[in-house]
């Protein structure tokens, strides 16, 4: 996998020669082509859905804190899990460890002998009836703007480990190595740097010379740019880069 910089130096490459680099001189420094990436970027991760992925993170819970900010990548968080059915005195909580105790099944799904399917799931509703009453699920609210989560109940003791199940943005470079995502962002790059030279050269509409001076092109680069952005999201709607269909409505 390329690294993060080899990356956007390619897309740099392209850029300037798309632009005619080596031929004429383009007027982009390293911060417009900076600006032009970051841009593609966050257009990318506002309109499609293979921007974000499912993940799990543990967090650590302190005695009396109710408040914990995550990293700024974790756009939502769907639930909390605590490792047993709960206690509301301390850390120390019934356990059920489906792994150590799979060979309950073997018996359980021999019918005619000891336990059988009805067992299990009496079992397996005995404990989130025991979570419910004795601390199991853990109630939270979290703020997407400044990425707190607030536990809605008193922590007794240090040193208890809760399970986060997390909705986060990609990072830059798993985003960037994706064969069909990577293509979108090179040409949005493009079309943002094609803008931005565009504002430039149509202050100047011609550059005194002999001979009349030379016209510039800065307003047919804004309208080929313009023309391009509309077209590059129209392709994120068809799911060109591999993302799933919208399911909410934007406009």
């Amino acid at each position: 996998m390329a690294t993060l910089i080899e990356k956007r130096q390619e897309i740099e490459e392209y850029i300037n020669l798309r632009l005619g680099g080596q031929m004429v001189d383009v007027e982009l420094d390293k911060e417009h082509y900076d600006l032009a990436i970051n841009r593609s970027l966050t257009r990318y991760r506002q309109r499609a859905e293979n921007s974000q992925e499912e993940s799990y993170a543990f967090l650590s819970l302190n005695k009396e804190q109710q408040e914990y900010t995550l990293p700024s990548e974790v756009q939502e968080v769907r639930q909390v899990f605590r490792r047993g059915i709960g206690s509301v005195t301390g850390t120390t909580a019934s356990q059920f460890e489906p792994f150590a105790s799979g060979y309950l099944n073997t018996y359980m799904l021999v019918a005619g002998r000891v336990g059988g399917l009805l067992n299990y799931e009496l079992f397996t509703q005995y404990q989130e009836l025991a979570m419910k009453m004795f601390g199991g699920f853990i109630n939270f609210t979290f703020d997407r703007s400044t990425k707190k989560l607030t536990i809605v109940r008193k922590i007794p003791s240090d040193g208890e480990d809760v399970l986060l199940w997390c909705y986060n943005f990609k990072p830059d470079v798993t985003i960037l190595n994706d064969h069909m995502i990577f293509p979108w962002i090179q040409d949005y790059s493009l079309s943002l740097a094609k803008h931005m030279l565009g504002e430039a050269r149509e202050k100047f509409a011609t550059i005194a010379g002999p001979q009349g001076g030379t016209s510039l092109n800065g307003a047919s680069l804004k309208g080929e740019a313009a023309q391009e952005m509309q077209t590059l999201e129209l392709e994120l709607q068809n799911n060109v880069t591999g993302t799933q269909p919208m399911w909410w409505v934007t406009g």
